[in-house]
């Protein structure tokens, strides 16, 4: 019931998946995009992704994967790791994790959308892998917004610009509280996403079901 197997595992069901990213011959960006909103929970996600991280860029020499991670919190997101290989680069750029405050989502998936936009012009081949792990609640306007308007409405209309971009995406949902699953499950059919909630969140857990993921 809560999507983890015996053994503690992620359980993924293959026919969930629209398409896989990998193949033999083409490396693979996973993109993190996660919420860094809160409190204790914030911080040991931030934890979890920066091992998640790590672990794969370790394996990225046979997998040639590069990964990058855009973090909300606040009033706005950031890109706290450019897509890299480099697992020194993301030790040093993952060594500060804010955590805290409200959950800007609209920007976080402003942010994402231009990511994936510049990445198809300059590197139209790159195959892509979306994750986005969130909690709370979209309650942030987008900032060119001048912070007003209705931040669920605006995290609706990104996600549904993710959405028709046909990027492979999961979503994590760490919040097994169930108005928030409920919301949760409605991203991720804007998103066109398949959706996972995962109540026991660790770094090796994350990259079993990644792995499961892109096949």
């Amino acid at each position: 019931p809560n999507g983890l197997s015996e053994d503690g595992q992620p359980i993924i069901l293959p026919e969930n998946y629209r398409k896989k990213v990998y193949n033999s011959t083409t490396d693979t960006l996973i993109l993190f995009v996660v919420d860094a909103s809160g409190s204790m929970s914030a911080r040991k996600r931030m934890e979890t992704v920066k091992g998640a991280v790590i672990s794969l860029l370790m394996d990225a020499y046979q997998q040639r994967d590069k990964v990058g991670v855009i973090a909300f919190r606040g009033t706005k997101a950031e890109v706290l790791l450019e897509p890299t290989r480099s697992v020194e680069l993301a030790e040093r750029q993952l060594q500060r994790l804010p955590t805290g405050g409200r959950t800007p989502l609209a920007h976080a998936l402003s942010l994402t959308s231009d990511m994936i936009h510049r990445l198809r012009r300059h590197e139209p081949d790159q195959a892509l892998l979306l994750i986005v792990l969130r909690d709370g609640k979209a309650n942030v306007p987008l900032p060119d917004s001048g912070g007003v308007g209705d931040a669920w409405k605006q995290t609706e209309q990104m996600a549904a610009q993710i959405g028709q971009l046909d990027v492979p995406t999961l979503l994590l949902d760490t919040d097994s509280g169930h108005v928030r699953v409920g919301r949760g499950k409605e991203l991720s059919q804007l998103l066109r996403a398949d959706y996972l909630l995962l109540e026991d969140m660790t770094a090796d857990g994350l990259v079993h079901t990644i792995r499961q993921a892109a096949g």
